[in-house]
C-alpha cells in the first residue's frame, strides 16, 4: 500500500535566464554565475533555490533518485527498503553518505542537516506526511523543496522533478532513455502474447489479521512497470481514494473469486530474494486461490522489485518480469 510505504519514511540543469517547466532563473551576482537562483514549483509552493546546487540533502523517495542522478549530495535519510534495488555503485554511494534522518520523517536530525551545510534540501515524502517534519526549521538552514509521491506510477515525473531541482537532469535523461529502450524491446518480445491477456495482480500489502488481500490495478506498484512491456491489467477500484487508493483496493479474502475469476493470468509481488510475503502467502494458501481459473491453468507469475521508483531500479524490475513471463513464449 502506497501510504504505508510512504509512512515508512514519514518520509534540466538550470540554465541562466531560461524559463523552464518548473521555474525561471535569475542572476543575483556576478557574470560567473555565483549565487544564481531560480523559482521552483514544489509541493510546498514556489521556492527560490540555487540554479546549480552544490550541497544537497535528500530524504525519502528523493534519496534513490538523487543518488542515481549523481546529485551533489552531502546528506541523506536512511532508505533501507531501496537497498536491494540499487546498483553496486549506487549502493556504495548510499552507504558512504552521512545519514541525517532515519526511515521515519519524525527521525529527521535537524542538527545533522545543519552541520552538512546544504544549499538545498529535497524532501521526498507525500503531502500528508509533510506535517511530521518541521519545514520552518529546515528553511532556516537552506531552501526546502518538497516533492512527494502520489499514485505509484508517478515516480517517472517525480524523479525527474527531483533531479531537476538538484540540477542533475543530464544523467537522469540518460538513464531514462536506457529504460525506455529496454521496455520497448521487451514489449516487442511479448507483443504476440502479453497484450492479449487480462491480468490481475495480488500485492504485498494486504492485512492477514483483518482477512484482506491487496488487489492492484493499472498504475500501481506491482503493475506499472509490467504495463510498459505491454501488460494489460483489467478492472478498477470500486471506491477510489487518494494516492495508492486510486489504483489498489483491499477486499476480504472471501471476495477473491469475484475479484480475480475473470483473469487470464495473475501476477503477484514477491520479495527481492524471491520469497513470498506473508500477505501474499495468505492468499495462495487459500482454497479460493487454488480454484481460480488462472491458477488452475498454471498462469501465475511472481514479480520481483515491484517497489522500484527510479528508472535505474526499474530496469532490474524489467529483467525480473522478463524472466517470470518467459514461459508465456513457449505456450
Amino acid at each position: 500500500m502506497f501510504i504505508r510505504r510512504s509512512s515508512a519514511l514519514v518520509g534540466a540543469v538550470a540554465l541562466a535566464l531560461v524559463v523552464t517547466g518548473c521555474g525561471s532563473s535569475k542572476d543575483d551576482s556576478d557574470s560567473a554565475g555565483k549565487g544564481r537562483t531560480r523559482v521552483f514549483a514544489a509541493d510546498n509552493g514556489k521556492i527560490t533555490i540555487p540554479a546549480d546546487p552544490k550541497r544537497v540533502v535528500a530524504t525519502g523517495y528523493a534519496v534513490p533518485a538523487m543518488i542515481e542522478a549523481d546529485a551533489s549530495l552531502v546528506g541523506i535519510s536512511s532508505w533501507k527498503r531501496g537497498e536491494p534495488l540499487m546498483s553496486k555503485k549506487d549502493l556504495a554511494t548510499y552507504k558512504k553518505l552521512p545519514k541525517v534522518a532515519g526511515e521515519l520523517a519524525k527521525e529527521t536530525n535537524y542538527e545533522a542537516i545543519a552541520e552538512a551545510e546544504p544549499d538545498l534540501i529535497v524532501i521526498g515524502v507525500p503531502a500528508p506526511v509533510l506535517g511530521d517534519i518541521d519545514v520552518k526549521r529546515l528553511e532556516s538552514i537552506a531552501p526546502v523543496v518538497a516533492i512527494g509521491p502520489t499514485v505509484p506510477s508517478a515516480w517517472r515525473k517525480l524523479t525527474r522533478k527531483q533531479s531537476d531541482a538538484a540540477g542533475s537532469l543530464k544523467k537522469f535523461d540518460t538513464v531514462q532513455e536506457q529504460y525506455e529502450a529496454k521496455a520497448a524491446k521487451l514489449a516487442k518480445k511479448y507483443k504476440g502474447v502479453l497484450p492479449q491477456l487480462k491480468l490481475g495482480h495480488v500485492g504485498a500489502y494486504g492485512e492477514v489479521a483483518k482477512g484482506t488481500f491487496q488487489r492492484e490495478f493499472g498504475n500501481s506498484w506491482g503493475t506499472n512497470i509490467a504495463e510498459d512491456m505491454g501488460a494489460k491489467y483489467y478492472g478498477k477500484v470500486k471506491k477510489p481514494g487518494p494516492g495508492s487508493h486510486a489504483v489498489s483496493e483491499y477486499p476480504s479474502l472471501e471476495e477473491l473469486p469475484a475479484s480475480l475469476r475473470d483473469a487470464d493470468a495473475i501476477t503477484y509481488s514477491v520479495q527481492a530474494d524471491g520469497s513470498v510475503p506473508k500477505a501474499v502467502r495468505y492468499v495462495m494458501d487459500s482454497k479460493l486461490w487454488k480454484n481460480l481459473p488462472a491458477v488452475k491453468a498454471g498462469k501465475t507469475f511472481p514479480l520481483r522489485y515491484t517497489e522500484a521508483a527510479t528508472y535505474g531500479s526499474a530496469m532490474k524490475t524489467l529483467d525480473a518480469i522478463d524472466k517470470s513471463f518467459a514461459p508465456l513464449l513457449k505456450r
